[in-house]
């Protein structure tokens, strides 16, 4: 029995039966572990070690991340939005769901059974190291490199930024070049390594943000750090088909995120303009108000049902892409919309510093860069037409 008065249900066999139920249980885990500490975590920087320990013991650092449970990942995704803290959900999706799917969809299944039950418990911190001081959207001026050593490994020299968790990790998928490659082709001899990284020659640098408060977003060096021949993800010098499946995975859970964060906005702002008074008279008495703040709600409710169209067809093996793209895209951007509109109406309460509102706005304009930004979006979207 969980420490929240009951278990998560099981999967059952109407998956739409147990929506509510399971999502019952999502948000009483969610009021009991992350709501009661968010702001701490902010002023931080960082989660603390009870919150990723409470997390996995409350089973919402295991969800699947393929089949049918991935159905109940989404809606932990969405739910974990709906908390209205994006540092908080970045860092939980790195750890449970961006940096372990390279282990889940290449790893071997000795990597799996030595690896994944800490990251399910939260015992050990996991950080996903992609991009470079020259190289983000276009990682085909990537440096960091892994020289081979034979049977000890490689040796790995270089440096990432923008690395979620990056002061607390443990572990730290990493993307490195393996062998020289033509200039602008990087990725063709690239490969994934798992780096601990307490390991000699590794050091870290805080990188805060805008937003993201609680995403503990740093920069890592790499310098003559040894790496075991068996921390090698998936196949040597294959990273660039590894990418392009994980960064779609990366997408989608990025897109069930903003959905929730989306859906916490607009609860917001339906209470603002209920209760503000203007004039005698409360903000949605105003005709041209109402209809802005529907459009809003029009445009979140075909999302959200996009959003668990890309689910569904990630829990049966075929997301694409293209709806991993769009999903991204439209829920990130109009997370940014929604905010804006939350700011605006909220007039200077909602511009204060510390303010709801505010920090609804900075987190929601990095959604649109994480992950792949905006216009390298529709760039995929429309080389997949």
């Amino acid at each position: 029995m969980s420490d929240i008065g009951f278990e998560p249900p099981a999967v059952a066999a109407d998956l739409a039966a147990d929506d509510n139920e399971f999502r019952e249980y999502v948000r009483h885990a969610l009021g009991k572990v992350v709501l009661p500490s968010a702001e701490t975590w902010e002023g931080h920087g960082r989660i603390e070690t009870e919150g990723w320990r409470g997390l996995g013991e409350l089973g919402l650092l295991a969800l699947g991340h393929t089949g049918d449970e991935f159905m109940r990942s989404a809606i932990f995704l969405e739910e974990l939005g709906r908390t209205g803290y994006a540092g908080v959900r970045a860092a939980i999706a790195v750890h449970a769901y961006m940096a372990p799917s390279y282990l889940e969809m290449f790893g071997t299944a000795e990597q799996k059974a030595e690896y994944l039950p800490d990251v399910r418990l939260g015992r050990r911190v996991w950080a996903l190291a992609i991009t470079e001081p020259d190289a983000g959207s276009d990682l085909r001026h990537l440096k960091t490199r892994a020289d081979d050593l034979g049977p000890a490994g490689y040796k790995v020299n270089g440096q990432k930024y923008y690395v979620a968790n990056g002061s607390q990790a443990d572990y730290v998928v990493t993307l490195v070049k393996t062998r020289p490659a033509p200039v602008g082709r990087a990725l063709t001899g690239a490969s994934i390594l798992l780096i601990d990284a307490g390991s000699p020659g590794v050091s870290r640098c805080s990188q805060p943000m805008m937003g993201w408060r609680s995403a503990d977003l740093c920069s890592l060096r790499f310098i003559d750090v040894l790496v075991p021949a068996n921390r090698l993800l998936g196949r040597l010098d294959r990273a660039l088909v590894q990418i392009v499946q994980a960064l779609d995975f990366e997408r989608l859970v990025a897109g069930l995120l903003a959905v929730g964060g989306i859906s916490y906005c607009l609860e917001l702002l339906h209470a603002f303009i209920r209760e503000h008074q203007v004039m005698d008279s409360p903000l949605d008495a105003n005709q041209a108000l109402r209809h802005q703040v529907a459009e809003l709600d029009c445009d979140f409710q075909l999302v959200r049902q996009y959003a668990y169209h890309a689910a569904r067809l990630q829990s049966r093996g075929r997301l694409d892409s293209r709806t991993a793209s769009i999903l991204k895209l439209k829920a990130t951007e109009l997370a940014v919309t929604a905010a804006q509109k939350c700011v605006q109406y909220h007039g200077a309460r909602g511009y204060l510093k510390g303010s709801a509102p505010a920090r609804l706005y900075c987190d929601a304009m990095g959604s649109t860069i994480a992950g792949g930004a905006s216009e390298l979006m529709r760039e995929m979207i429309y080389q997949a037409w």
